[in-house]
Order: structure tokens, then sequence, then C-alpha cells
């Protein structure tokens, strides 16, 4: 008597968190996955986390405490989900090290020892997005008038943005897409405008309200690490599920992020930190790679900016590479930076 596979007998289960935006984000996984195995059955399961619950915390202020990924990831390692669906923007909080909490968000740069990251799948658009008041006449952050109100809960986008436009404010606006849109639409709020990542509007059918892209060919400002792309995280060990997610990979996204990734590792930063990145495949052929990265004081009056081209194959080149580029900004005075937004960051239990 032959023995089934147990593996394929069972549903995968994907998770992830449970806004609309994730939600969208998983279900875009598991079709993928089922026309690769269609024999199999794939199941999503969505939960609320910590970032979730907290919508009006700005995320400067959480310290190092997980947003998005803890309870995933025990869900992850007891066996109740097989993998993770994140958004791999990179979230390590400055600096990991010294702290003293057991939480880590999403999607950190290192990993428990008891989960891996899968190949990277295809890269969505990179780049931030400005969307405007709806009513208003402005169309890009350079029509913007002295005093208008930025809408966005990133340290990343308000530094190089008050560094570029000096004369706008900026205001915290956290929550999902959804509700950030409310919010900036309302006609008693503050907001002029919020930026947010291009790829989680266009995930969602909203590519229409984005007024400008903007990187730094355009709005000039550095996106995060990881945005636009996927991050598909497993059990250590799982070779099963390792092969079925590996289909979906994609060798150029995951040598960028994976150089990305790399340099914000070594910098020990995240979303809490202004640190902006941008890899741009200069000549394909020859597997050149471009990555800029830069480093911005919270006030927009300091910062660190530096690119390399280098030809990239593997993995472990990748990753040099972001270690290169991280080393280069720390000698320019980019860890004084760091170092200097730690020390002030208020403080949390």
């Amino acid at each position: 008597m032959v023995e089934k596979n147990s593996a394929a007998d069972r549903p995968l289960r994907i998770g992830t968190r449970r806004s609309n935006l994730a939600v969208v984000q998983a279900e875009g996984i598991r079709a993928s996955l089922q026309k690769i195995a269609p024999e199999r059955t794939f199941e999503i399961e969505t939960l609320h986390t910590l970032g979730d619950k907290d919508k009006s915390t700005a995320l400067y202020e959480f310290g190092a405490k997980s947003l998005w990924t803890s309870e995933l990831e025990e869900k992850l390692n007891s066996g109740e989900i097989d993998v993770v669906v994140h958004c791999l923007k990179g979230r390590l909080l400055f600096p990991p090290l010294e702290s003293k909490s057991n939480y880590r968000p999403d999607m950190p740069t290192t990993l428990p020892e008891s989960c891996d990251l899968a190949p990277i799948p295809l890269r969505d658009d990179p780049r931030d997005a400005l969307i405007v008041k709806t009513g208003l006449p402005y169309t890009s952050l350079q029509t913007l008038p002295e005093g208008a109100v930025v809408g966005t809960s990133s340290v990343r986008r308000s530094a190089q943005l008050r560094r570029l436009y000096p004369h706008l404010r900026f205001a915290n606006l956290r929550g999902n897409v959804e509700t950030r849109l409310a919010k900036v639409d309302n006609p008693e709020s503050e907001y002029t405008c919020m930026v947010m990542s291009a790829a989680g509007l266009e995930r969602i059918g909203l590519k229409d309200r984005i007024n400008q892209y903007m990187g730094s060919k355009d709005g000039g400002i550095l996106h995060a690490v990881g945005q636009g792309a996927l991050g598909l995280e497993i059990r250590k060990g799982d070779s099963e599920t390792l092969a079925l997610v590996s289909n979906l990979a994609d060798q150029w996204s995951t040598l960028a992020c994976l150089a990305e990734r790399a340099l914000m590792r070594t910098l020990e930063g995240g979303c809490s930190v202004p640190i902006g990145i941008e890899t741009e495949w200069v000549d394909r052929a020859q597997y050149l790679l471009r990555i800029s990265a830069i480093v911005v004081s919270l006030d927009g009056s300091q910062s660190v900016q530096d690119s390399i081209d280098v030809t990239v194959q593997t993995n472990e080149e990748a990753t040099a590479l972001g270690q290169t580029l991280a080393a280069r900004l720390v000698k320019g005075g980019a860890g004084d930076i760091l170092n200097s937004i730690n020390i002030n960051r208020p403080a949390k239990e």
C-alpha cells in the first residue's frame, strides 16, 4: 500500500495581517501558488497585530517593539501556518542590539533562528507616491504652498522632504490605506496631502489617486528598504514549503532587495530612522547593479548620501554590496546622525 503525501493532502496555510492591503497581497500569493500547484489547497489566516491595534502612536515612538510580526511568527513556529506574507519594507528599529524588548517589527532584516526568508517574488514599483486631498489643485510636491501639511508616519519620508522642501509641515498619519485616505480627504482635517507606498495603492486599485511618483529622478526622495516587494517567511528546515514558494522567485528583485536589507542590517536602522535607498539594474546583461542610499537627520539639516555600481550575481555578492555602501555611509558621518536620533528618541515602556 502506497502512503499518501501528507503535505500535499493538507492545505498550505498562509498567514497575514487583517488589513485590506495585507489580505490582497496574500490572495495574490495564493493565486500564484495555485497556478503552480493546482492539486493543492491554500488557505489564508488573518491576524490583528500590535501595529493594527495601535494606530495613533507614531512609528518613531514604538522603540524596538514589534508592530506587525511577532503574533504571526508565533503561529508559524507552532505549525499553525506555513508561510507568512509580509510587505518586505524594512522595519528593523534602531538599535536592535541594545533593545531589551522581545518584540521585533515587520519585516525584520534579522529573522528569528527558527525562520527563513524565501527567495523574493517580482517586485512592484518601489517608489513613494503623493496623494493630494480631493478638491485641491496641487499636482506635485513642487506645487505645494508654504505651510502645506503632509501626512506621514515615516520619518524617512518626512526627513527627506524637510531637507528638500523646508517650507512644508508634517503631521503623523497612521492607519490602513483607506483610513489614511479618509483622514486626508476630510474637509475638516489639517492634511493637504499624504505620502505612502505607490505599490500599496496600486495593489488595492487606487492608482488613480496618485498625483506624483517620487523617486530620485522625479520627487527627489529615496524609498524604504524592500518597498514594493513581498517577503515570504517560512519555518527553517521546511524544505517542502521552500521548494513550492521558490517557484515565485524573481532573481533581479531578490538580489536588489538582499543588497538593500544588508545595508539596513549593517546600519541597524529601519522605518523609525531616516534611511532612504534605491537600487537600479543599470545593465542586466552585465549584472550591473546601482545602489544609492541616504541617511538624514530628523529635521533634514544633515545628510550623508552615496552610491555604488557593482556587478552582482549571487546572494553573497548582493549582501556584500549592501554592507560596503553602509560602511561608506558610516565613514561619511551617517553613524553620528543615527546615534543622535537614538539618544533623543522618546522613552517607551
